[in-house]
């Protein structure tokens, strides 16, 4: 268990809970990011298989056997993942969508991890609240050290937006498959967030910070061929949450001044996250 030094709610918890007769390890963490946190806890885990929640979350009875029962099935497989049913106050989620995970040709990724149906399938992308990996994929993903590490180049000082897609496309570049299972399941109650990134409300750093983490995902993930296509689309096109052109003059006439903000961010974050890249292309070259 990763608990950050500052977090006086969850120490004050921890030491009122009897937990003497539990195998609970905990790691302590000082410097801010969903990143650094799962750094610090990885680095301290011994066992074959990382299974890794979120605190808002809780995990349905037969997660772990589950997950176990996908590894054990077939060697090629280092990561697995989830359904996250989120709870919205008293309603709860329940739509549903046959395509999750899934990065399309031109650098579009569609998430649907919290709506997924069906049987279950290789995908490209879990989702950080439900999401575990096979310890001994990690020293093929390209990171130092042959150790699983999520990249801290991530920004964000909070949630940092897409950092589970770089890793599990670092697996899928390597040969590995990753499989979303929906009857692998958490309840997720997505919690207030005490950094820039507040969900649903606008922030100009927090909406730079996950268009960067995105652009520098991708342009790392992708074949050169794509990597241009992905730029070109990114710039005319893009998303609600990293809009191009045309989403931006989609927007406009509800939103108005906001999607004009949006816009100038999603560039800005475009643009620092190619900077990103380059550096780390000119330092490894």
């Amino acid at each position: 268990m990763v608990v950050r030094d500052t977090d006086s709610q969850t120490w004050e918890f921890l030491a009122q809970f009897p937990l003497h007769n539990l195998p609970l390890h905990t790691v302590t963490v000082s410097v801010p990011g969903v990143v650094a946190a799962l750094n610090a806890g990885l680095a301290a885990v011994e066992g074959d298989i990382v299974s890794i929640t979120d605190d808002d979350a809780a995990p349905h009875p037969d997660w772990l056997e589950k997950i176990n029962a996908h590894f054990l099935a077939d060697s090629r497989i280092a990561g697995v993942g989830g359904r996250d049913w989120v709870h919205q106050g008293n309603r709860l989620l329940d739509e549903s969508r046959q395509i999750v995970g899934k990065l399309q040709w031109f650098g579009r990724v569609i998430g649907n991890h919290h709506l997924g149906v069906g049987e279950p399938r290789e995908v490209d992308v879990l989702k950080g609240v439900n999401m575990s990996f096979r310890h001994c994929a990690m020293s093929t993903t390209g990171y130092a050290n042959a150790q699983l590490r999520f990249d801290e180049r991530m920004r964000g000082t909070g949630a940092q937006v897409h950092f589970e897609m770089a890793f599990t496309l670092a697996l899928k570049r390597a040969g590995w498959k990753i499989i979303y299972d929906p009857q692998v399941a958490v309840d997720h109650y997505p919690a207030q967030r005490f950094d820039e990134d507040q969900r649903h409300n606008f922030n100009e750093i927090a909406f730079i910070n996950l268009v960067h983490n995105e652009t520098l995902v991708l342009l790392e993930n992708l074949p050169p061929l794509r990597r241009a296509v992905f730029l070109l689309w990114a710039i005319l096109v893009g998303t609600r949450d990293s809009l191009g052109l045309i989403q931006w003059l989609r927007l406009l006439p509800s939103q108005g001044q906001l999607a004009g903000k949006k816009w100038w961010a999603s560039l800005r974050g475009r643009w620092q996250g190619w900077q990103t890249h380059r550096q780390f292309v000119i330092r490894n070259s």
